[in-house]
């Protein structure tokens, strides 16, 4: 007998909530294999690694964009490196850059930081006044 999951099982096999396999369903990444006899939603192990390949995908960075174009290299027998590096290159690019979004703010909190050390502790904090006047 083939094995078969309901959503539940299957979220729970896959280690995600519900409401992830159903996000993953109106995105067009997931479809039921079918409906048991009580209507519920059948789903396949290929179901199952569909999800653990989507999950493994996001955590190194992938968007689900990429992972609908990575599915469509994953259909054909021999997914070629060619076609899947300019993918992993926009992300690196994309991470490369909130990497530099997140030092510029970790120098300007640090000077906000420097400036209220310069003050008494139970003075008025002139950086309140200054992201009034001047928001970064």
């Amino acid at each position: 007998m083939d094995i078969q999951y309901h959503i539940g099982q299957l979220a729970q096999a896959a280690g995600v909530p519900i409401s992830t396999l159903r996000y993953y369903e109106r995105a067009g990444l997931l479809r039921p294999t079918g409906r048991a006899a009580n209507n519920y939603r059948v789903y396949t192990p290929e179901t199952l690694d569909t999800v653990r390949f989507i999950r493994a995908a996001q955590a190194v960075g992938f968007t689900l964009d990429d992972v609908r174009a990575l599915f469509a290299l994953r259909q054909g027998d021999l997914s070629l490196c060619k076609d899947v590096q300019p993918l992993i290159a926009t992300r690196l690019h994309d991470i490369s850059q909130r990497l530099e979004d997140l030092r510029h703010l970790q120098q300007l909190l640090t000077s906000l930081l420097a400036i209220c050390h310069q003050q008494a502790q139970d003075a008025a904090c002139p950086v309140i006044a200054q992201l009034t006047a001047n928001p970064l």
